[in-house]
Formats: C-alpha cells, structure tokens, sequence
C-alpha cells in the first residue's frame, strides 16, 4: 500500500490556472489532485479522443468548488462535499474554482494525459 499527500505528488500537467498532480499508488491506480480555476474547459484538449470525451473512469471527491461534466447523455453539476463515480465520456468543466481528488485506473489515466500534454503542445 502506498500513500501520499498533494505536495508529494509531481504535476502531471500545468497550463491556463489547471494543475494536475498524479502519484501512482499500487493496485493499477493512480490518485490525482486536480485543480480547475474557474471557467477551465477541458473540452477543446481531450478533441481527438473518441467521442471527443474523456473515456477513462473516475472516482473522486470535490474538495471544492461547482464541476460541470458535459456527457452524451446530458450535463451533471458535483458541488464540493460531493463523491462522485464519473464513466468514461465526459469532459469537464469549472463553474467556479474547483480542487478534486481523483483516483483512476493508472492505464487508462496515462492515455488521457498524455493525449492532454500532446494538445497543450
């Protein structure tokens, strides 16, 4: 088993206010926190993926803030204090300044955030 805290965790990606920290904790896992100042859309980064939407699973917690995940199957708002399971086919969105805590499947994680470093150039 292996913990760890915001601080331990190297960014994984920074651009435009959004900060991504990711650890891998064991299991096939990886924990991220992910911090969206308001008014981010991932949107235009994950374009290229299938659906144009983020298809690795989440499940997280809103520490803080208003996340809106658009869906093929409508928009969903988490508002902090919220624990959340988010299916692939999403993108997010901040309605307001917004911190999460994240924990996906490492392979999964790894394609998207590589596809999101390839678009930020």
């Amino acid at each position: 088993m292996t913990g760890t805290t915001r601080n331990d965790a190297p960014v994984a990606f920074e651009g435009d206010g959004v900060e991504v920290r990711t650890k891998e904790i064991g299991g096939g896992m990886t924990v991220a926190f992910l911090h969206f100042p308001e008014g981010a859309d991932l949107g235009p980064a994950l374009k290229g993926l299938p659906d144009d939407l983020c298809q690795c699973p989440h499940w997280g917690y809103l520490l803080s803030g208003r996340l809106k995940m658009r869906t093929d199957h409508g928009d969903e708002v988490y508002e902090a204090g919220q624990a959340c399971y988010l299916p692939p086919g999403h993108a997010p969105e901040a309605l307001e300044e917004s911190e999460l805590l994240d924990f996906s499947p490492t392979d999964k994680w790894n394609e998207v955030i590589d596809h999101v470093k390839a678009q930020a150039g």
